[in-house]
């Protein structure tokens, strides 16, 4: 195997484009602590080397626990670990190197940072069993995420503040939600796998009126945000942008269609990511 298809099967396996989610608004958090705790720029780079490692390492492990589902599954069966284009020890080396890469960025940061981060590993990890025996995995997958502009904050600051909590209430019910939408493509296939999920549960129609409410309390979290944070009137630009592209989201995916779930996950997903990123920054 050429070093570099192995590095492209590494990180289809952990979809690692999908990285885009969750670091901007942690990076964001990050920014807003810096302007009232000060920062020296290495905090920012062992930020993103710590959010991309703890990703992969949760990544990791979810591919290796689900993959006896992901091999009947035939939307899933092509990848990496049931497909055999990377083995499951070689994926266990992979998680685990990851997992000490996390701790070492966390130890770079603080001690209180590294003390969190088995916390931190657990519960991102833990997010993969969850479907096992809750249908609602998709809320531990948004406090998975939602963990990453607290701990951005925290390495910056040192502590923890409303402002954090508000960002992390926003990524929460933002992810919880278009997870949402994602899991519909496998109503069916959880439903006979015996698999827990809210399309599996209250089915499709059900499941996505589930992920407009939670895009509800996302939106009014954004609102509240410039409530306890100084950002000037470009912030309500970006709201008003967001605002829009979410309930686009909501649009384009339909009971009866389902073609465009990975459109609506991935494009417009990761467009308000960068879009919340962007604003902040010239809000301040």
């Amino acid at each position: 195997m050429s070093v570099v298809k192995g590095l492209v099967d590494y990180s289809k396996m952990i979809k690692l484009s999908h990285s885009i989610f969750a670091m901007p608004f942690a990076l964001a958090a990050a920014v807003l602590a810096a302007a009232t705790h000060g920062y020296e720029w290495m905090q920012f780079v062992w930020i993103v080397v710590a959010m991309v490692a703890a990703r992969s390492a949760a990544m990791g492990f979810n591919r290796i626990v689900d993959r006896d589902i992901d091999g009947i599954n035939p939307r899933t069966a092509d990848r990496a670990i049931p497909a055999g284009t990377i083995s499951l020890g070689a994926a266990w080396a992979f998680t685990l190197g990851s997992a000490a890469l996390f701790m070492g960025a966390a130890w770079a940061l603080s001690t209180l940072c590294l003390m969190l981060s088995p916390i931190i590993l657990v519960i991102i990890c833990g997010y993969s069993l969850t479907k096992r025996f809750t249908a609602l995995c998709h809320l531990f997958l948004g406090l998975a995420l939602a963990l990453a502009p607290s701990a951005a904050w925290i390495a910056i600051a040192g502590d923890i503040s409303p402002t954090a909590i508000v960002l992390s209430g926003i990524v929460g019910t933002w992810v919880a939600g278009f997870d949402i939408i994602y899991a519909c493509q496998d109503a069916d296939f959880d439903a006979g796998q015996g698999l827990n999920s809210i399309p599996a549960r209250l089915g499709v129609k059900g499941a996505l009126i589930v992920s407009a409410l939670l895009h509800v309390l996302t939106v009014g979290l954004l609102a509240a945000l410039p409530l306890i944070e100084p950002l000037g009137p470009i912030y309500w630009v970006g709201f008003a942008a967001i605002t829009g592209v979410l309930a686009y989201e909501h649009w384009l995916v339909r009971p009866t269609d389902l073609s465009k779930v990975d459109k609506a996950f991935f494009d417009l997903n990761g467009y308000i990511s960068l879009a919340f990123f962007g604003v902040v920054l010239l809000a301040m």
